[in-house]
């Protein structure tokens, strides 16, 4: 992936997950809040046909409030599906539909669209509920990482990936290495080094499956797991079958008992404190040179003012900005055409504004509000920064939030802002 797509990716990474707060905080006072997610091999009239099947089905519910309300959601879910082709976009679409609670005992009527998810939906489901179901999405989002699976034992082995949570089998093979044999005598030597032979051929075919699948993807893989019983996965590993590129990526051996497609899963749950250390490791290494330069060097910027004008100059190599920050921009522009800015809560109200060069008034009304993560990101586009978004899981991106106020960056040059 292209510094340009993994940006791009951030960054609708991020509308998901403002989307998917909104929705978390909805409720419906019954069952009427309807979710539904559609493959991109799911046809649109399949949808239909099963919406208006659901439509049909929602006149036996007893409650009239309820009822009208999910015959309303499926409605204008319907409406929605007439704006999709034969089938939806790359990854699917999801679709939330619903009357909402929205205070004093009333509610509002809300449909929201996610197309293209960052990941494929990989089946079709129908939800309602009195919360809608964003479980699925929020996996996606949370995915990082991209990891080489390996299983094996002499008698089979499996290949395959680990894309974010998501484990993709790929490749198997059976081994036709002999069991043990109890006899002594010169057949049993000779048996032992035919049965020592093939099990040497086996490990270069699991190798040959591993290397046919992991090289290609190499600059992209984050790391291979190996499991399987001991001394299987130890010979395997200690005989250097596997391409010397990939042998350094090596993040760790696990003990599993199962080498079929189950232990795949296996090793990804044996991995799993490996693979959570690992999931942060970019960002603690990008807190540790941004320390390393507020402390020792002139490179490192923070605060939403100063990061934003090292931004305009196009100062900043990498704009650093806290999973976490839920934050707004106000710009304010007086009519002598100056503008400030002012970052606030999400939940702060618009207040009126004094210009800060010439001592104008500006009323709220005529303030500019846009998210600061949108605002930011698109200052960081233009100028040809690489934004990172750090998580608040380990203590250095803690402090980002807490003590840089969620925004850094780390500069090019000196500014001397």
């Amino acid at each position: 992936m292209s510094e340009q797509e993994a940006e791009q990716s951030d960054r609708q990474k991020y509308e998901f997950q403002k989307v998917i707060e909104e929705l978390q905080d909805y409720r419906g006072s019954g069952t009427q809040l309807v979710t539904i997610y559609v493959p991109e091999d799911k046809q649109i009239s399949d949808v239909v046909a099963h919406v208006t099947q659901e439509h049909s089905e929602a006149s036996n519910i007893k409650s009239k409030e309820t009822r009208t309300n999910v015959q309303d959601a499926l409605k204008s879910i319907k409406d929605r599906l007439r704006y999709f082709d034969t089938y939806p976009p790359e990854n699917g679409v999801v679709l939330f539909s619903g009357a909402v609670d929205a205070g004093g005992g009333q509610t509002d009527m809300i449909t929201r669209v996610l197309e293209s998810p960052p990941d494929p939906i990989e089946s079709f489901r129908y939800h309602c509920d009195a919360e809608f179901l964003t479980e699925p999405l929020e996996d996606m989002l949370a995915d990082k990482g991209l990891f080489g699976l390996v299983v094996l034992d002499r008698r089979e082995a499996n290949v395959g990936w680990l894309k974010g949570k998501r484990v993709e089998p790929v490749k198997s093979a059976s081994s036709l290495v002999p069991g043990k044999q109890r006899k002594g005598g010169q057949s049993a030597q000779r048996f032992a080094r035919l049965r020592l032979e093939a099990i040497d051929n086996f490990y270069q075919e699991v190798a040959e499956m591993a290397n046919d699948l992991f090289v290609p993807e190499r600059h992209d893989l984050d790391g291979v797991l190996v499991g399987g019983p001991s001394p299987t996965k130890d010979e395997f590993l200690d005989g250097d079958y596997l391409h010397h590129e990939l042998q350094d990526m090596v993040l760790g051996k696990f003990d599993v008992s199962y080498t079929d497609e189950s232990g795949l899963y296996d090793l990804v749950d044996a991995a799993e404190e490996v693979l959570a250390e690992h999931e942060i490791l970019q960002d603690k290494e990008v807190m540790e040179t941004f320390f390393k330069e507020l402390h020792d060097g002139e490179k490192a910027t923070y605060g939403f003012d100063q990061t934003r004008q090292n931004l305009n100059m196009g100062a900043v190599e990498q704009l650093l900005i806290s999973e976490d920050l839920r934050k707004d921009v106000l710009t304010y522009e007086c009519s002598n055409g100056h503008t400030d800015y002012e970052l606030i809560d999400t939940t702060a109200d618009t207040d009126p504004h004094t210009c800060s060069t010439c001592g104008e008034d500006v009323p709220a009304e005529e303030a500019e509000r846009e998210d600061a993560i949108e605002h930011l990101m698109e200052l960081a586009e233009q100028r040809g920064t690489e934004t990172v978004f750090v998580s608040t899981d380990f203590e250095k991106g803690e402090q980002l939030l807490t003590a840089f106020g969620g925004i850094a960056g780390i500069l090019r040059y000196s500014t001397g802002v």
